[in-house]
């Protein structure tokens, strides 16, 4: 049966008797439910949609937002621009239109030995990695053993570099969780840790530093429709003109969405006008130092090195808002 709630509070009830939720999302489908299980359709929740403005510069963004919806938010593109250029650069107009925030969030990974029926792996309950011993060219840099195809997620880069919490609900209450907490997966089987009967209802975006300046960059094999090889997000807060704070974040290299402390450490003091300075080479070296390839992902380390240049650059030259 298909269940209509209302509102989160009706969804959760019903995921408390052990339905399950359906909604917008990116990548794999989920797996079917089982033959007479009850399914709740979160597409018309109240509560689930929309960009909402809080306190001291704060924003609310619900879960069932598109990603269209986000990247063409004139406010949102004000107070937090690393997040709507990151949605406006995803997939194809047609994905940014169906897609949601909360499904971009949750979207299986892509790894073709998952997706044939003839493997079996950690991510189904198997054992093993298949694509360690096979084709894992667009695998995992940072390896931290187990398997080894990337998140997939874009708009997780973005709010790791936002510093942003996500919210979660069941039928026992809610609670919020930082960004990275909710991919804390590790090598294991899990693209997330959302448990069966929770629900990401929305994301809290903290205020934008107080001279914002970001970057973003997506590198794929082709220009449109494909899935990023590397990307990566920096918020610089430049007052002055030298950089006091930074928030680096990178996607597709490891089974999580990453920031980078030491990339961000090393940008502080570092001078706008500059360009590549100093501090730009000293965080490139750090990216460097910091990867682990795979025997075919070897090029990802040269790619990672120059997305995150890439990014620090560009903040370093954006003239801010």
């Amino acid at each position: 049966m298909i269940l209509r709630p209302a509102d989160v509070d009706e969804a959760l009830a019903h995921l408390g008797t052990g339905a399950l939720a359906r909604a917008g999302h990116t990548g794999a489908a989920p797996p079917e439910p089982p033959v007479g299980a009850d399914v709740v359709d979160l597409t018309g929740v109240e509560g689930l949609r929309g960009v909402q403005p809080g306190p001291e510069g704060s924003v609310r963004v619900g879960a069932a937002t598109t990603v269209a919806e986000l990247a063409a938010d004139a406010g949102l593109a004000r107070s937090h621009p690393a997040l709507v250029r990151t949605a406006g650069a995803l997939a194809t107009p047609e994905v940014r239109a169906s897609a949601t925030l909360g499904g971009n969030l949750l979207q299986r990974n892509r790894c073709a030995y998952l997706r044939n029926p003839a493997f079996s792996c950690l991510q189904d309950g198997g054992h093993g990695c298949p694509a360690r011993g096979g084709d894992h060219s667009r695998g995992v840099v940072m390896d931290a053993g187990g398997c080894v195809e990337p998140h997939p997620s874009s708009l997780a880069v973005a709010l790791l570099a936002q510093g942003a919490q996500v919210e979660l609900a069941c039928p026992e209450g809610r609670r919020r969780v930082e960004a990275h907490e909710l991919f804390s997966s590790g090598s294991g089987a899990g693209d997330h840790v959302l448990g069966p009967s929770e629900l990401v209802v929305a994301v809290h975006l903290p205020a934008k530093f107080e001279d914002e300046r970001v970057g973003h960059l997506r590198a794929s094999s082709r220009s449109r429709a494909e899935w990023p090889l590397v990307e990566a997000v920096a918020r610089l807060d430049v007052p002055a003109g030298t950089v006091e704070r930074a928030r680096v974040a990178v996607g597709a290299v490891a089974r999580e969405p990453l920031r980078l402390p030491q990339v961000e450490e090393a940008l502080i003091g570092t001078r706008a006008e500059r360009g590549a300075g100093e501090g730009v080479e000293r965080a490139v070296a750090q990216v460097r130092q910091g990867g682990t390839p795979l025997p075919l992902t070897g090029y990802k380390v040269a790619l990672l090195g120059a997305a995150v240049r890439g990014v620090i650059e560009e903040a370093l030259a954006d003239p801010g808002r």
